[in-house]
């Protein structure tokens, strides 16, 4: 699946024929060449998880790679379809939108490594997920108001974690102290406290005495973007720009979708698909580590491009020829085996 992957191909009988192109190279793996029907049973049969699994320790490999110590850990929350129109993905769930499935990611824009994921079905809400994620403590969570929850709030904040998301326009907003605003584009900078005691008929607000800090942002053309955030010391236009950074996620759904095999799928069952779906994240990861490990200077998309045709030979970026060896009997003589043995 990860020579699918690195190799851009859409169907079992691509595996099998690109595999069977190097014999050479599953020799020196001890591999035999798979049969499509080996490959299709191995699809249905081993279970998605085993891949989630090996994807969620290649993301603790990763993270410890890539990061230097002492580096702030940022995560973006967000989740994106995967859509599955064809009617041959019958069991595929459907919103109000598409039938499909939902990915969900936690991503690190400075280290570029995804910490967490998760893949369900399109009617499991984003929040939910999101409640189910791993918190780390210092860590600062960005993340949109599709995950307003002041219970999930006040887990991170209790985990001494610090969050910045979106305040909707219909929230309270109570014990508003104003603050000097600061730094370009800031509008507004209150300390203040958000929710009832008792909102929705009696439910605790958990977030109810929590001090927090409200960001008012100029946008072009468009409303004030209103921030939340539990940091109260970090500088105004620092906590905007953590808020900005939250596209990066969305350019990494972008890039995984194109350049990765996650819209065309090769197997149909519910476990075909997710396996597709997490090796195409091993495969994320792996070129991550690799860069971090051997080619910096080169991008993303090109590592990409230089895996697909060096995946049997040796992979070069010093972008040099070298000649081919010669032969040992076309080599020229040694000069201390060219003995005069003529007699006097």
């Amino acid at each position: 699946m990860l020579f699918a992957q690195f190799a851009g191909l859409n169907s079992l009988r691509e595996i099998e024929q690109g595999l069977a192109a190097n014999p050479g190279g599953l020799y020196h793996l001890d591999l035999r060449l798979p049969r499509r029907s080996t490959l299709a049973d191995a699809q249905a049969a081993r279970p998605a998880a085993v891949f989630r699994d090996i994807c969620q320790s290649l993301m603790g490999h990763a993270s410890r790679a890539v990061r230097h110590e002492g580096k702030e850990l940022i995560q973006l929350v967000d989740a994106s379809p995967i859509p599955l129109r064809d009617p041959r993905f019958s069991w595929a769930e459907a919103d109000n939108h598409m039938p499909g499935l939902k990915l969900h990611i936690g991503y690190d824009p400075r280290a570029e490594v995804t910490d967490w994921i998760d893949i369900t079905s399109p009617r499991v809400s984003d929040l939910k997920a999101a409640r189910a994620m791993p918190l780390v403590s210092g860590a600062v969570y960005v993340f949109d108001k599709g995950y307003l929850d002041y219970g999930w709030w006040r887990r991170l904040h209790d985990q001494q974690a610090l969050f910045v998301s979106r305040l909707k326009s219909n929230s309270h907003r109570r014990d508003v102290v104003a603050r000097t605003p600061q730094g370009e584009g800031i509008l507004e900078d209150n300390d203040l406290k958000i929710g009832h005691a008792a909102p929705r008929g009696g439910a605790r607000n958990l977030l109810f005495d929590v001090a927090l800090r409200e960001i008012v942002v100029e946008r072009d053309g468009k409303n004030p973007l209103r921030l939340i955030t539990n940091d109260l010391a970090r500088p105004a236009d620092q906590i905007a720009a953590l808020y900005k950074e939250r596209w990066q996620i969305e350019l990494l759904f972008k890039w995984i979708k194109q350049n990765l095999k996650i819209k065309r799928f090769i197997g149909r069952s519910q476990n075909a698909v997710k396996i597709q779906i997490y090796t195409a994240l091993i495969a994320f990861l792996l070129l991550r580590m690799f860069r971090q490990a051997s080619a910096r200077a080169l991008s993303a998309k090109a590592v990409l491009s230089r895996v697909s045709v060096a995946l049997f030979s040796r992979f070069d970026i010093s972008n040099r020829a070298k000649p081919p060896p010669r032969q040992p009997a076309k080599l020229p003589p040694s000069p201390q085996l060219a003995l005069n043995l003529t007699p006097a």
